[in-house]
């Protein structure tokens, strides 16, 4: 099933055209979703760009709608997390009796929302530790290469994360199994939590603001701490040094606008309930006292209310 697969992506953003596009590369048929941008991809094609330089991705399709691209053997989704209500029915026309569905979402609810629509075992989840943007133009710039780590929805990896994996890599991507998804979000959530909260709790600030800002950099530090007492308590415990690595790629980023504070510019949802609410809850079940996350989580929904859209 890995040679030339038939691939969907169903939201062709910063991250579904970066990896829909080495996919693409590497000789898989990939069609794009995306309601908004479909018009000037196929006009315009899609441009990879990276250290390597540009490299024009030759995607089969890019499609307003799921149905117009049909049964896929992979679907990987790359929506917004608050966009999850609409899975079932953009999900519907592609699925097939064997369709793998990986979900390259973050924040933490996302399996579980899979998990209601085709059978579990059919679901894995990638984390990807990178940094990515997307221009207006079709052409997505990657600033920091980084990695992808795939597990099952439930337990050990299993033969469709092995498959996604075993794609991604051949696709050029730094990509392994693991055997505990809740531990990979955990330690995505390290990063995820501090900056992209921050630059909007901040008043818009890039990543090299915040690490350059003492009291926001000490900020980043005291969150990043909750998390990992968090995840311990809940069994998955991480050690200082995964926190220290947060400080050192994020160095190598620059001036970064985290995805979260795009859409927060740009007028669209937020991901509040994946990203920062549901690790609170979870963290406050296990006992884990988090006075910095419950602050964070107060600042952004308080700057969200005062945009007058909802979190």
């Amino acid at each position: 099933m890995l040679q030339g697969m038939k691939i969907g992506v169903v939201g062709a953003g910063a991250v579904g055209c970066w990896y829909g596009g080495l996919l693409a590369l590497s000789g898989h048929e990939v069609r794009l979703h995306s309601r908004g941008k479909a018009q000037i991809l196929r006009e315009r094609g899609l441009v990879l760009e990276d250290q390597a330089g540009r490299r024009m991705a030759p995607i089969a399709g890019a499609h307003e709608t799921t149905a117009a691209i049909g049964p896929c053997e992979l679907v990987i989704v790359t929506l917004k997390a608050t966009a999850n209500a609409s899975l079932p029915s953009l999900l519907a026309p592609l699925l097939g009796p064997s369709t793998v569905v990986l979900t390259l979402q973050n924040g933490m609810g996302n399996v579980e929302a899979l998990g209601r629509i085709l059978p579990i075992e059919r679901v894995a989840a990638g984390l990807c530790f990178v940094c990515i943007n997307r221009e207006p133009a079709g052409i997505v710039r990657n600033m920091l290469p980084g990695h992808v780590r795939v597990a099952s929805a439930r337990g050990p990896a299993g033969p469709h994360a092995r498959l996604c994996a075993e794609a991604l890599s051949k696709a050029g991507v730094d990509c392994r199994t693991e055997d505990s998804l809740e531990a990979v979000l955990w330690k995505k959530l390290c990063w995820n939590i501090p900056f992209n909260g921050l630059s909007i709790s901040a008043g818009g600030l890039t990543t090299d603001r915040i690490l350059d800002d003492r009291a926001l950099r000490s900020r980043a530090l005291a969150l990043m701490l909750e998390i990992s007492d968090a995840a311990g308590a809940c069994g998955f415990p991480f050690d200082r040094k995964h926190v220290d690595w947060q400080f050192q790629v994020t160095e190598g980023m620059g001036p970064y606008r985290p995805s979260s504070l795009i859409d927060y510019l740009d007028g669209r949802d937020v991901e509040i309930d994946g990203i920062w609410a549901e690790p609170l809850r979870r963290g406050t079940e296990a006992g884990v006292r988090m006075p910095e996350l419950t602050r964070l989580l107060w600042e952004l929904r308080e700057r969200i209310a005062a945009r007058g859209l909802p979190s």
